[in-house]
């Protein structure tokens, strides 16, 4: 590990007065590494992994204390279920009855969407609602879920359902 600098040395002595957890356990790490600790030592003082004090070593090395500051936890790349011509295969199967695929509602839902485009080939394994929500999004379409009515076979039930005051 590289020696901090000055500067650094007082930025990292500062972040042991931290009120953030992870800046102070960072600093920790920083300066007990910079005072000759093995990794296996600050992985025990400070209760982390090994990896994770390793991590932060290096990340010192190469970007200094930015490494106090924590990173995105944002996946770094995003693997898209359903490429253009599936999306688009997924917008035309949403134009038919959920019927026609077996199934017993005529109303479509986020779920209902993702089994039975897992069924028809559309993914390789089965994906969440939010996946196909977000594929609908990129598609610009919105989605609404369905409002299913109470209907009763009263033929006063019309009657009945008006408020009393009207």
């Amino acid at each position: 590990m590289r020696r901090p600098t000055d500067e650094e040395q007082r930025a990292l002595e500062a972040g042991l007065r931290s009120a953030d957890a992870g800046v102070l356990r960072r600093s920790q790490i920083i300066l007990a590494s910079a005072r000759g600790a093995w990794v296996p030592q600050i992985a025990r003082q400070v209760g982390c992994g090994e990896q994770s004090v390793r991590n932060i070593i290096h990340g010192f090395n190469a970007r200094g204390l930015d490494v106090l500051r924590p990173g995105s936890r944002r996946a770094k790349t995003i693997h898209v279920a359903f490429d253009p011509g599936r999306a688009e295969q997924l917008r035309i199967l949403l134009h038919r009855s959920p019927r026609t695929f077996g199934k017993p509602s005529s109303l479509w839902t986020l779920n209902l969407a993702a089994e039975v485009s897992f069924e028809q080939g559309l993914t390789a394994a089965r994906v969440s609602h939010e996946t196909i929500r977000m594929t609908l999004k990129r598609l610009g379409v919105r989605w609404k879920r369905a409002k299913q009515w109470i209907t009763s076979p009263d033929p006063e039930y019309a009657r009945k359902k008006v408020p009393a005051t009207a």
